[in-house]
C-alpha cells in the first residue's frame, strides 16, 4: 500500500519494502489473511478502517504468535511487504473489502466542515465556542474518525493537520470563547509526530486558556501496545528539545530512525481510545444512595427533576 500523499517521512520508509524473512506468503493465504483482518478491523460495531489499518491488521492475522505474549511490551517489523499486500487487494478488489474505505484522492479536498449559517458567511458552528479540538496528524485518519461519527459521539471537532494549520483566526476566537479549551493532538510515534503538538501551539500563539493535549502515539505506547514498527533514516536532529515527558530512551529510538504509526493502532481500539480521551470524564451514574443524598437537598416531597 503506497501512501499517496507522505506527510512523514516514515511513510516513505513504511512503504519500502520489508526485508526478507524466508517465507512468502502465497495469494491464497494472503487472501484469506485479509479477509480475517477486515473481520477485526471491523469489530462487532462496523467500525469502518482505512488501508493502512487493513494492512496492519493483516500483519498481525499472519503473526498469531505476537498477541500471546502480550505482557511483554516490545516493538516488532512487519511480517508482509506492503507492495505485497498491495497486490494481493488488488488482485482480489478493493471493493470486495466490507469496510474498507476509499483512498484519499490524489487530489485530497479537506475535511468536511459544518454548513454555514443562513444569511451568515460564517459556519455555525464557529459562532460558539468550541471546547474540543481534535487534530490528527495523518488526513486517512482524520476521514477514518470521522467517517465512524467520532465526532458526533465526542463533541469535538475533528481536523487534519493539512487542514488546521496554519489555524484560521475564527477556530482561535472560537477556541478562546469556550473558556478552557483543549486542542487533542493524535500523531505518529515519529520525530515529525512528537514535534506536531509544539507547532500547534506555536501557531496558536498566546491564547488565555487553551490546553494542547497530546493523547499520542509516543515510543512507549507503540512498545506496551506491540505495534509494528518502521525503520527509516536517521531523521536530522530536532530544532528544539525533546517534549520534556519523552524519556531518553525514548529520545534515542526515534533518533535511530524507527516509528510507529497510528494506523497500527487496531481500530476498534483507536476509536475507543480517542472517544475515552475526547469527551473526558463521564457524569457519575445515578445509584440508590446518591439518590438518597438528592433528597436531602431537594426536599422529601418536592417534585422529582
Amino acid at each position: 500500500m503506497t501512501p499517496r500523499h507522505p506527510q512523514d517521512p516514515a511513510d516513505a520508509a513504511c512503504a519500502a519494502p520489508a526485508p526478507r524473512t524466508g517465507h512468502r506468503p502465497g495469494l491464497r493465504l494472503l487472501d484469506l489473511a485479509i479477509t480475517k483482518a477486515a473481520a477485526r478491523a471491523a469489530g462487532p460495531g462496523g467500525i469502518r478502517f482505512t488501508e493502512r489499518q487493513l494492512y496492519y491488521e493483516t500483519c498481525r492475522v499472519l503473526s498469531p504468535a505476537s498477541a500471546l505474549l502480550t505482557r511483554v511490551p516490545r516493538t516488532t517489523s512487519p511480517p508482509l511487504r506492503l507492495p505485497t499486500f498491495t497486490r494481493a487487494l488488488e488482485a482480489r478488489g478493493r471493493q470486495t473489502v466490507a469496510g474498507l474505505l476509499p483512498p484519499v484522492p490524489a487530489a485530497p479536498t479537506a475535511l468536511p466542515r459544518p454548513p454555514a449559517a443562513p444569511g451568515s458567511g460564517e459556519p455555525d458552528l464557529y459562532a460558539y465556542g468550541l471546547p474540543r479540538v481534535l487534530v490528527c496528524q495523518d488526513l486517512s485518519i482524520a476521514r477514518m474518525l470521522l467517517a465512524n461519527h467520532v465526532h458526533l459521539e465526542a463533541a469535538c471537532l475533528v481536523l487534519a493537520a493539512a487542514d488546521a494549520l496554519p489555524l484560521a483566526p475564527r477556530l482561535r476566537t472560537a477556541l478562546e470563547r469556550a473558556e478552557g479549551a483543549t486542542v487533542h493532538v493524535l500523531h505518529d510515534a515519529s520525530p515529525q509526530g512528537i514535534g506536531l503538538p509544539a507547532r500547534i501551539r506555536a501557531a496558536l500563539g498566546p491564547v488565555p486558556g487553551v490546553r494542547i493535549s497530546s493523547i499520542g502515539l509516543v515510543p512507549r505506547h507503540a512498545a506496551a501496545l506491540r505495534l509494528p514498527t518502521g525503520r527509516g533514516p536517521a531523521p536530522a536532529a530536532p530544532r528544539g528539545a525533546w517534549p520534556p515527558a519523552l524519556r531518553p530512551q525514548e529520545a534515542g529510538w526515534l533518533a535511530r530512525g524507527h516509528f510507529a504509526q497510528v494506523a497500527a493502532v487496531p481500530a476498534p481500539r483507536l476509536v475507543r481510545t480517542v472517544l475515552r480521551l475526547t469527551r473526558g470524564a463521564r457524569p457519575p451514574r445515578n445509584s440508590l444512595w446518591s439518590d438518597l443524598r438528592g433528597l436531602r437537598t431537594t426536599g422529601f416531597l418536592t417534585w422529582p427533576t
